[in-house]
């Protein structure tokens, strides 16, 4: 039987938005000079379960909520009710370049950033030539990270996350930016990482992964599943519906 990885349970998570605008008159009198307060809801008593070794795709409309469900998981951020337990090691591509360092070069960045993810110097060192060679970035992984395009943070942000052997990955769209070609690798070696029953949640909008990498698909919208299955049949669905 398939042991989990990662255990959604009644998570709910809302934002404070506060309104600055101005107030009438009566308002005023009322609330006084604060300013209004407004709870947006984005997940709402959401319950999910990935098992070890599934490739799950999260979809969903902008707001939708796919985003902030894979932040909770990653605990960058923490529910207002409900739980998230994951289980093995975990490594995460949510923002570009998240945790680099603009003045440090890319091979500083390198061994700062694998740090994070767990990784000791040795481990580190046994893995950089795999890492830059990965990331086609050798003529300029001594230069400064703030000197980089979008697409060389991405390289060099997936080329390191692939490469500090974790068992559970999540992924949120980062493989939109870069050219085609390295796209391509990237979706390639998430098939290699599949293969190898690594446990991997992507979010993306783009239905072509969703049907040719990941064998599930979770459809959020405005905060609930909508639907939960095989990930043909969901995807099917929702290019149909939206």
């Amino acid at each position: 039987m398939a042991k989990e990885a990662i255990i959604v349970k009644n998570v709910t998570k809302y934002f404070k938005v506060y309104s600055d605008k101005p107030m009438t008159l009566k308002e005023r009198l009322v609330f006084g000079n604060k300013n209004k307060v407004e709870k947006r809801v984005v997940l709402n008593d959401i319950d999910l379960m990935v098992h070890k070794g599934e490739t799950v795709a999260l979809i969903g409309s902008n707001g939708s909520g796919k985003s902030t469900l894979l932040k909770l998981m990653t605990k960058i951020i923490y529910p207002n009710k409900g739980e998230i337990i994951t289980k093995g090691k975990l490594t995460s591509l949510l923002e570009l370049g998240a945790g680099f360092h603009p003045d440090f070069t890319g091979r500083e960045n390198i061994y700062f950033n694998a740090s994070i993810f767990g990784l000791t110097r040795p481990e580190i060192e046994s893995r950089i030539d795999d890492i830059i060679s990965f990331s086609e970035l050798n003529e300029y992984i001594d230069n400064p990270i703030r000197t980089y395009s979008s697409g060389m943070y991405m390289r060099l942000a997936f080329s390191v996350a692939i490469n500090v052997n974790a068992e559970i990955l999540l992924i949120d769209e980062i493989l939109a930016v870069g050219d085609q070609r390295f796209q391509e690798k990237c979706f390639e070696k998430i098939k290699e990482l599949k293969n190898a029953k690594k446990t991997i949640i992507l979010v993306t909008h783009d239905m072509n992964a969703v049907t040719n990498i990941c064998e599930r698909a979770v459809w959020i919208s405005n905060g609930k599943i909508r639907m939960d299955g095989d990930a043909k049949v969901v995807a099917k669905r929702y290019l149909k519906e939206c």
